[in-house]
């Protein structure tokens, strides 16, 4: 039978539940949204005792459903106030499926200061003493943890940056080889397992695809199919598979749309040097990989391993990344950016976010645009907890406020990431009105914007960006339920087998009878859900708006501002 394991850290107790009737049906983001609403006061003080964080693997995750590893983590964000969650690949949600484990729900806070680890396996779950691991960086934490308790173990933690509760830090797992950069990065939730002071999770399954299933046969016979759909498709099976995210960096400056000198322009004239295809390059001449898997069974392989200089290995850059600390800082140095990415995983801090701030900084003054050395030095205060490393581990926002910096790319607190909402209004139209602030996972406009997937939207007019934006909306946070990669949304997009494939697959696993219809209402379900969490934690219409400059500063690439009016952003949920 399915569990919630929970885990008191004020009595230190962890107790098996038996999952409750109306959770049966809700996995990763569908599970942690309906945990966070009917468990966490929306009001509470997101590092006090209130707030819980809620770990939970996908619907399909544990199966041998193409790319279906992903796990969920949620809470109330420290860094915008409003419900999260964050997604990440890695090893553990498999890990946990196969332990029939629904969620782990962290709960309560310690009166001590004293830091504990959770362990789990077959037999159950237990606390350790986790003192020796306090204070170090998330690669030396996993190492250790693999050794003690297993090579093959999954590894949930957090870096420095959470253990000193800064609003921009991440939580995160490793990979099969051990490399703990499996981030679920944005909205500060490193932080609030931080004020619970578990430093670390450890995972132990022997099993990587054996959840259950009601029809074996019929579920195999779909996960074959839905793979085809993945690997016919020219992003999901040659884009993706041949250089990874970062095959973006060329493809968004072509557009315009790239964001440059803190969003000042959309092309940068050194992209070529940080792109996807210099990364290759580099990585496989100096034996690493130009793309890997973050998890078994994934078959479009968009992660990477980047040897640094040093002998370090930063696996993977993500394009996101590569922007923020390539293009956004004006930077065209691909070991600065990848140097700048070792140290955010290390420490336990977001990237997007992190480069956001850095850009902040550099609008500031107190690092030079260009300066990738400088860069360095300032995230290595970080770690040390030193009043600028603060500043920057608290984000982009409270970064604007204590440097009386205003051109500051963020909404509702949180960083924007790499695609001007100027050149692409239908992200424009996300970043503004997403449950959890600026976020392009929410709902990738890019797709039908630039990349052409699923139709096109000029992505310089305001017309369709509205519809655009509810309907990836919906299907985000459907996706986000099951588990699978947000990066299946190329192929279902494109391939009307798709959305029914995913549903066979379900079916099968669980002895339902769901449609593609079912599948939608369970994403605005989770959007509902979402929303009146935050309304009733005080947010309005009035926080679903971009920062000023948009609006009164044409980006110089195709001479536009970001047009849509309050009332268009405000009709984004009308379902």
């Amino acid at each position: 039978m399915p569990k919630i394991l929970r885990v008191n850290v004020s009595t230190r107790e962890l107790k098996m539940e038996e999952v409750p009737e109306k959770y049966l049906g809700l996995g990763g983001r569908a599970l942690t949204s309906q945990l966070v609403f009917d468990e966490v006061p929306p009001t509470c003080d997101p590092l006090g005792e209130y707030n819980k964080l809620v770990i939970a693997p996908g619907l399909l995750s544990g199966t041998s459903a193409p790319s279906s590893g992903r796990l969920s983590i949620g809470g109330k964000s420290p860094l915008t106030g409003t419900i999260k969650e964050a997604n990440a690949g890695g090893i553990t949600s498999q890990k946990l499926a196969n332990l029939d484990i629904k969620a782990v729900v962290l709960e309560g806070k310690p009166a001590d200061d004293k830091w504990f680890g959770v362990k789990i396996d077959k037999n159950g779950a237990e606390l350790f003493d986790a003192s020796d691991l306090a204070g170090k960086g998330t690669y030396e934490v996993t190492a250790i943890c693999r050794q003690r308790f297993g090579e093959k173990v999954g590894v949930i933690t957090i870096g420095p940056a959470g253990e000193m509760l800064m609003q921009a830090a991440g939580v995160t797992n490793n990979d099969g080889e051990g490399n703990s950069s499996r981030y679920a990065g944005r909205g500060g939730l490193g932080a609030v397992m931080g004020s619970k002071r578990i430093k670390a999770i450890v995972v132990d399954s022997p099993t990587t695809f054996d959840v259950p299933l009601k029809d074996p046969e019929k579920f195999k016979a779909a996960a074959r199919k839905f793979s085809k759909i993945l690997l016919d498709h020219p992003v999901c099976g040659q884009g993706l598979p041949s250089y990874g995210t970062n095959v973006l960096m060329n493809i968004i400056n072509e557009a315009g749309a790239l964001p440059t000198r803190n969003f000042r322009f959309g092309r940068f004239e050194q992209a070529a040097n940080v792109s996807g295809e210099k990364l290759a390059e580099v990585a496989v001449a100096r034996g690493g990989k130009a793309t890997h898997a973050c998890h078994p069974g994934c078959v479009m392989r968009c992660s990477n391993v980047y040897p640094l200089p040093d002998g370090k290995v930063c696996a993977p850059i993500e394009y996101e990344t590569a922007w923020g600390f390539g293009p956004n800082l004006e930077i065209g140095d691909l070991d600065v950016v990848a140097r700048l990415n070792y140290i955010c995983n290390d420490v336990g801090l977001d990237t997007i976010e992190t480069a956001c701030t850095l850009g902040v900084l550099m609008e500031a003054g107190v690092v030079s645009f260009g300066d990738g050395q400088a860069a360095i030095a300032a995230l290595e205060e970080v770690a040390k907890g030193t009043a600028l490393g603060r500043i920057i581990g608290s984000g982009a926002t409270v970064a604007g406020k204590v440097f009386g910096v205003t051109r500051v790319p963020a909404v509702k607190g949180q960083g924007i990431p790499a695609y001007d909402p100027r050149a692409c209004k239908g992200n424009g139209v996300t970043y503004a009105t997403s449950p959890m602030g600026a976020d392009h996972t929410a709902g990738y406009a890019v797709t039908a914007n630039i990349l052409k997937v699923g139709g096109f939207v000029d992505p310089l007019n305001k017309q369709g960006q509205v519809e655009l934006s509810r309907d990836l909306q919906v299907a985000t946070a459907a996706v986000d339920a099951t588990g699978l990669c947000l990066f299946v949304a190329f192929a279902i997009l494109d391939n009307p087998e798709g959305v029914p494939t995913i549903c066979e697959m379900l079916n099968a696993q669980y002895g339902l009878s769901i449609t593609p219809a079912d599948v939608v209402q369970l994403g605005q379900n989770i959007l509902k859900v979402e929303r009146e969490f935050n309304r009733l934690a005080g947010f309005t219409s009035k926080d679903d708006r971009l920062p000023e400059f948009f609006y009164q500063e044409p980006i110089e690439s195709h001479n536009v501002k970001f047009d849509l009016t309050d009332e268009e952003l405000d009709s984004v949920f009308n379902f």
